[in-house]
């Protein structure tokens, strides 16, 4: 490995909390609706774009999540080729390449990071978050040792945001996100000090 390979592994991390809103459950028949993305340390750091529907089918459920409507989109929203392309480009902006590596961090991130990968790659865009992503779930699973039911909102939301509901606004969700993943991640770190203190102290 050359001394470049290596400055590059160890690139200090930021972590970009994201959230799509979707017209159906799968990127190659269904289109993104919408992207919102934060810094989980920089809320206040956030991109946000509704794309132009690239496809026509829809699952009404799944959009009327989101409350937008495909005509609108159609009217108004951005070519999705330009949309991944402010995309990265935010993500260059706020995590610098050169220095630091961006992690994307998820809500169920298997479902958003499909999505945004499939759409990177339709319209010949690196994908800047690589082939991987940091899910809350799982990370919550494995911290406090949970079962996966209970990583839903139904028992987060009371415990982490005081019982407020996801606004399925994409770029509001991502900053709801972003707040759980720091709340989770400080519980963990208390109970990792709790069980060092412990262990000293027998």
């Amino acid at each position: 490995m050359t001394p470049a390979e290596r400055a590059q592994r160890v690139r200090p991390e930021r972590l970009v909390s994201v959230d799509v809103e979707t017209a159906g459950p799968t990127p190659g028949d269904y289109a993104m609706v919408s992207i919102g993305a934060c810094l989980v340390d920089e809320p206040e750091r956030g991109f946000y774009v509704e794309l132009k529907p690239d496809r026509d089918a829809v699952v009404e459920s799944a959009l009327k999540v989101s409350g937008l409507k495909m005509d609108d989109l159609r009217a108004h929203g951005t070519e999705p080729k330009q949309a991944m392309e402010e995309f990265a480009a935010w993500i260059r902006d706020v995590v610098p390449p050169q220095t630091h590596r961006a992690v994307f961090v998820g809500f169920n991130a298997v479902f958003d990071w499909m999505f945004v990968n499939e759409y990177f790659v339709r319209y010949g865009i690196e994908n800047p978050f690589g082939h991987g992503g940091l899910d809350i779930k799982s990370y919550y699973v494995g911290m406090m040792g949970s079962t996966w039911e209970q990583t839903s909102m139904r028992h987060l939301s009371p415990k982490y945001l005081a019982g407020r509901p996801l606004s399925h606004n994409a770029l509001g969700d991502a900053r709801d996100q972003a707040e759980l993943f720091r709340a989770i991640s400080a519980d963990a770190a208390a109970l990792r000090a709790a069980s060092t203190q412990a262990e000293e102290a027998s």
